[in-house]
Parts: structure tokens; C-alpha cells; sequence
């Protein structure tokens, strides 16, 4: 092989290697490329709550810390200055039995959350993607719920933990950039 066949190969798997290295430059793996590269912090506030039942805000507020930091880069922090703040209200919380025995005593039953959800940044700009749904404002409203059958030993607050703990991965799925 000739001296200048060597240099053009050299030339050649070099260029190639060169686009290869420019065309990936951009290119992302892990669960960093699912989320807005911009945030780094989120700053939670205790879920306000409707509902007469006590600490349900606290509990969702909890699950919701818990999937952000356990799904997202994020990092939690306890500071409204912080580069978004996510925030919500539980507006409904309902309970309704779905079957009972013939003495009247519940032997299924469902509860029910509808929760309001906004995502803003430091500005107070819109961050969840809201695609084809026409919300007022800065609001989304989740729901969920969960059955439990008190006869295997479910109780009110079995259900109502599973429907807090759905939401909140609803909530975090929310905060995925669209694609």
C-alpha cells in the first residue's frame, strides 16, 4: 500500500469518526433525557387538602417527595426559591360502598381523591405539558382511587393509601418532558 493510500484511509476514518463524535454530541441516556434539563430542585408545599379527613395533604405530599426522588434527577429541597415549586389541592375525597352483606355492613368499598396540580418555575411559568386538555389557569386536576374489602383485613385508610400512592405517580409523570 501506498504512502497516500494510508494517509487517505487515516484521512477518512478520522472524518468518519468526527461526525460520529458531532452527530452524538446531543445524544442523552438515563432518566435525565425524560425530564426538563433546566430544573434541578423542586421545592414541594404541603398538599392542601378539602376533605374533613385528617393529614390526607401531608400523606400525599410524602408519596409525592418520595416518587420525585426516588423517578426523577430532581432534587427535593424545603426552599420556595428553589428552580420550580409543585403544588396541589385534594378537591374531593369520597368514600362509597360498593357492596354489602344482607346485615348492611360494608363488604367492599371505594374511596375516591380528585386532586388540582400545578408545576411552575422559578417565574411562574407553566412547566407539565397539558397537551389536548383546555384547563383554566395553571391547574390540572388528577383522579384516582382504590377498593379495599374490610373482610381480609383492608381498611379506609389501606384504600386511601393506595389511591394516594397512585396519584403520586401520576403527578410525577406529569413532570416528564414531552418527547
Amino acid at each position: 500500500m501506498s504512502l497516500s493510500k494510508v494517509r487517505s484511509w487515516t484521512f477518512a476514518l478520522a472524518m468518519m469518526l468526527l461526525a460520529a463524535c458531532i452527530g452524538c454530541a446531543r445524544y442523552q441516556f438515563g432518566n435525565r433525557t425524560l425530564y426538563p434539563a433546566h430544573i434541578q430542585t423542586v421545592y414541594v408545599p404541603i398538599f392542601e387538602s378539602d376533605s374533613y379527613r385528617r393529614y390526607l395533604g401531608e400523606r400525599l405530599t410524602e408519596a409525592v417527595i418520595k416518587q420525585i426522588e426516588l423517578k426523577t434527577p430532581y432534587q427535593v429541597v424545603d426552599t420556595p426559591t428553589a428552580d420550580s415549586i409543585l403544588s396541589g389541592r385534594i378537591t374531593s375525597e369520597t368514600k362509597r360502598i360498593l357492596v354489602e352483606s344482607p346485615t348492611d355492613e360494608p363488604r367492599q368499598f371505594e374511596v375516591d381523591f380528585v386532586v388540582q396540580v400545578s408545576w411552575l418555575d422559578r417565574n411562574g411559568q407553566l412547566l407539565q405539558q397539558q397537551g389536548l386538555l383546555n384547563l383554566p389557569d395553571v391547574l390540572l386536576q388528577i383522579e384516582s382511587s382504590a377498593t379495599a374489602v374490610p373482610e381480609v383485613g383492608q381498611s379506609v385508610t389501606t384504600a386511601q393509601q393506595a389511591a394516594i400512592d397512585a396519584l403520586a405517580v401520576e403527578i410525577v409523570s406529569l413532570m416528564e418532558a414531552p418527547w
